[in-house]
């Protein structure tokens, strides 16, 4: 029946007195015995048939379509359900075999592990060896290793009549954008030097913890990238997670007094700008490796960059008058490895940014400070806090949420190109076409 005019939807099922089953119309006359055994015997109906076998055929005929109905709505709903769970796993898989990429994770893992040999190493020269070598010299002495050792990659993919020195010179000659890179990077180490000079060891590490949230920052700015909510929780997370994890440098006695004479204001203002501009030079590089005309490869802009940092170190060299113990003294076999894996931790820094990214990169070495920490605490006695234990489990969270996040991952970088005027031997529908790139751009 029609819930809304009250009217037979379907013809009715009538029971004789007989207990024949009948059809009768809405017209039809009351029906007899005769009759009903007459119309029983036209649509099949076997005589003797019982009313509540009759009766249940019914309520088959009535309740079931209605049930089926509802069954096979119940059974989309839990296949809608079952396929948003399957896309959801689908995706963390994806973004699972997307980090597990073996080149990738290879590097990310050097790179870790290079950062924390690194650090472990140079505490053990200067905290328990007393080593007092000057800084600017390791670094100086890394980049020529940097220098040799990409040369030696460069010459080794050469094509066939190519030579090394012309190649070496023309890097050289192009090497503009590299040198504002180590301009930066010497900008840089004056600014620290001089937020040390007016505020805390302790304040200048707090401060310091920002390079995590200024590095995705430019990453929006200079990129375009789009990061989930999913991604900043896990970059807040980790930059709490490491100012936690440092705090027996900033909560010690005296780690926040201010060195006497000390302008707050100027350190404060100078700190700030060191790790704004190590956020700029990370994603500075990580844009001219991937999306500069001139494509390069990666040794060729570790030979550029290598360059243009040694200027910067023997300006400070020269500075200091060669530290405490003069030019090159206190050096030892410990000062030279310290030496060689800062050269191997540029290299793979530069390897990291090309087939990951900056983020990935910081996540790398964040995650070495928990490990060096462990070390330094087991091999040379290092503090180990319950605070510190607590801060590391929430720094590898941090890490495992950005790294496993579902979200749909960006678009590749793409390499701007930048057309240039036609040339007179041009075509007519050359000079056409590029005259509308220009007029587009």
């Amino acid at each position: 029946k029609d819930s809304t005019t009250g009217t037979l939807t379907r013809p009715l099922t009538m029971i004789g007195d007989d207990g024949h089953k009948l059809t009768p119309s809405r017209s039809s006359p009351p029906s007899t015995p005769e009759g009903n055994t007459v119309a029983a015997q036209i649509i099949g109906t076997p005589p003797g048939l019982h009313r509540r076998q009759c009766a249940s055929e019914e309520v088959h005929d009535l309740v079931f379509p209605l049930f089926h109905e509802r069954l096979g709505i119940r059974r989309r709903v839990i296949d809608t359900y079952r396929d948003t769970d399957l896309l959801k796993k689908t995706d963390s898989i994806m973004v699972l075999k997307s980090m597990m990429n073996s080149t990738k994770l290879s590097v990310l893992c050097l790179l870790c592990f290079q950062n924390t040999l690194f650090t472990v190493l140079r505490r053990y020269s200067q905290g328990v060896l007393r080593e007092n070598y000057s800084k600017y010299e390791v670094l100086l002495v890394g980049e020529i290793i940097k220098i040799v050792y990409s040369a030696y990659k460069i010459a080794g993919s050469l094509n066939q009549g190519e030579k090394v020195v012309p190649k070496l010179r023309y890097l050289l000659r192009r090497s503009s954008k590299m040198a504002v890179l180590a301009l930066i990077y010497g900008a840089m180490n004056i600014l620290s030097f001089v937020s040390l000079r007016n505020i805390s060891a302790g304040m200048f590490t707090i401060f310091a913890q920002l390079k995590i949230l200024t590095t995705a920052t430019c990453s929006t700015v200079m990129l375009r990238r789009s990061y989930s909510m999913t991604k900043w929780r896990a970059l807040i997370g980790l930059f709490m997670g490491v100012l936690l994890f440092s705090e027996p440098i900033w909560n010690r006695a005296g780690a926040t007094e201010n060195p006497q004479g000390g302008n707050t204001a100027l350190g404060t203002a100078a700190v700030l700008i060191e790790v704004t501009l190590s956020g700029f030079a990370s994603i500075y590089f990580e844009r001219v490796i991937k999306t500069d005309p001139e494509q390069l490869g990666i040794w060729e802009r570790n030979y550029q960059l290598a360059f243009g940092s040694m200027p910067v170190y023997m300006l400070f060299i020269l500075w200091n008058e060669g530290g405490e113990v003069g030019y090159f003294g206190g050096w030892s076999v410990v000062s030279g490895m310290v030496a060689l894996l800062g050269a191997a931790g540029g290299l793979l820094v530069a390897l990291s940014i090309k087939h990951g990214d900056s983020i990935l990169k910081t996540l790398a070495t964040t995650g070495a400070i928990i490990f060096s920490a462990t070390l330094d605490h087991y091999l040379l006695g290092g503090p180990l806090t319950s605070i510190m234990c607590i801060a590391g489990v929430q720094v590898i969270i941090s890490i495992c949420n950005y790294t496993f996040d579902a979200s749909p991952p960006e678009p590749p970088l793409q390499v701007v190109t930048t057309p240039t005027s036609p040339s007179p031997d041009a075509s007519d529908e050359e000079k056409n076409s590029m005259l509308k790139a220009i007029g587009k751009k």
